[in-house]
């Protein structure tokens, strides 16, 4: 029986929810096959002869574009049983449900997955799941990757001084401890988190170092959910290969905690780590239950300095609860941190997303900020209460886009942000510092999880 697993999006890495369950269907004695929406198109001779067509959705523009696609999936593989799988499955399973969709998987997923293979297999008319959210630990195999485009085709380090690396992408863990209130993955976990194995996850890197990777991204939510297992992985990852690097998204919170870990991190090949820092203002940081502060952050800054680690913060840069002053506020926390060249621009225009499920839907009075929920956003709708600041958010957006397309640099895209912002507030510009800091290693696909698919992401199909 013939299996497809699709991915729509993941930010330009190859991705471990395709290789994972791969690695569990083949086990079993299924054929597998693996599409890849972000350097490839829908295969029509693929899905014709499936039998299951399995979509990973594990953020939100993988989830858009899926929906776009499923219809002309539906089209391709008229006889084939549609899943859809990951951490934005079980928020959005109305949408698919509306789509044909009968059965979406959630939390720790192959299990399920192999068990409605199985079903399709030997013929139960019952095949069918619903709705499945697992978060019971599983047995993780050593993801096979060889159905997957190679490394080459996605996303590469750059380095300051032009050298282009290969990147390979593995999870050591899934979920998180925390329950920031807006964050995606604590509807479906609820503070949990899962480890996958040290040897699994150094057998998964052997085979993407053969491959030809020179950099490890780790896409974990937070690599220091769990530090005894973190300290493990990246000692071992160096005795076996002392050349490599990585990169990893940790917690402001955790930087501080563990903070006597980051010299072990840096003598292991940490080039960067990316912190969802969100905002500056304390009243949002506490709407948000992020749990750290604005004097954090900039004592984050300083320990990772020490450390030698670039950090790479990303934001909410608006919310129903941020004002012009606020947002000039963030601009002006990255001067005086010196981090102009360490926020890819498009991270100065990200506006909250409230998807169903969303625990900041739990906040007293947030649910009056909003308007009904929009099934092609899949997320509430709001409006700012100060029309300057939608107004200034869209601005920036389409400018930040086009300016990025041309490859402009990050300190010029920042000083035209910086004057169109304070226009919008009928303020005089501060003139800039020569001073704004330095570029870091980064990845040629920003870290960003809520932006809108591009013409070209949603014609892959």
């Amino acid at each position: 029986m013939q299996v497809v697993l699709v991915n729509p999006y993941e930010l330009g890495r190859q991705p471990f929810g395709l290789a994972e369950p791969t690695a569990w269907l083949k086990q079993a004695g299924f054929s597998v096959d693996n599409l890849d929406l972000s350097v490839g198109r829908l295969d029509s001779d693929m899905l014709r002869h499936a039998s299951l067509v399995a979509i990973y959705v594990p953020m939100h523009t993988a989830t858009r574009i899926a929906a776009e696609a499923i219809p002309r999936v539906r089209e391709l593989a008229p006889e084939a049983k549609i899943c859809v799988y990951g951490l934005y499955a079980p928020m959005n399973a109305k949408l698919f449900e509306n789509l044909g969709v009968d059965t979406v998987l959630g939390g720790e997923f192959e299990p399920a997955l192999l068990s409605l293979a199985k079903r399709i297999r030997s013929a139960d008319a019952n095949e069918a799941l619903g709705t499945v959210v697992n978060l019971a630990k599983i047995p993780f195999l050593i993801p096979d990757r060889a159905h997957l485009p190679s490394l080459a085709h996605y996303a590469h380090l750059r380095l300051a001084d032009g050298i282009r690396k290969t990147v390979g992408f593995v999870e050591a863990s899934r979920g998180c401890k925390h329950l920031c209130r807006h964050c995606p993955v604590v509807p479906i976990y609820q503070g949990k988190f899962r480890i996958v194995p040290v040897e699994v996850v150094l057998a998964d890197i052997r085979n993407q170092v053969s491959a030809g990777a020179q950099h490890i991204s780790f896409g974990d939510p937070d690599f220091l959910n769990g530090p005894t297992h973190a300290v493990r992985i990246v000692r071992a990852i160096n005795r076996a290969f002392p050349e490599l690097t990585y990169d990893a998204t940790i917690k402001i919170q955790h930087i501080l905690q563990h903070r006597s870990l980051l010299p072990v991190l840096k003598d292991t090949g940490c080039l960067f780590i990316t912190s969802a820092v969100e905002a500056v203002d304390e009243e949002v940081l506490r709407y948000l239950d992020k749990n750290h502060t604005n004097e954090d952050f900039g004592l984050a800054v300083k320990l990772l300095n020490a450390a030698g680690i670039a950090l790479a913060p990303t934001f909410v840069a608006f919310t129903p609860w941020t004002t012009l002053e606020m947002y000039i506020a963030l601009l002006t926390r990255l001067v005086e941190l010196r981090l102009v060249e360490s926020v890819p621009p498009v991270q100065l225009t990200i506006r909250l997303l409230v998807p169903e499920g969303s625990y900041l839907l739990r906040l007293g009075g947030f649910r009056q900020l909003l308007d009904e929920f929009d099934g092609k956003l899949l997320g509430y709708r709001w409006q700012h209460a100060d029309r300057r600041v939608d107004d200034l958010q869209l601005t920036l957006q389409d400018f930040v886009a086009k300016a990025e397309s041309e490859e402009r640099p990050r300190r010029d895209i920042f000083e035209q942000v910086w004057r169109m912002t304070h226009a919008s507030a009928g303020i005089s510009v501060p003139r800039l510092p020569q001073d704004l800091g330095y570029p870091i290693p980064s990845l040629s696909e920003p870290w960003y999880c809520c932006a809108e698919p591009t013409k070209q992401q949603l014609t892959a199909f």
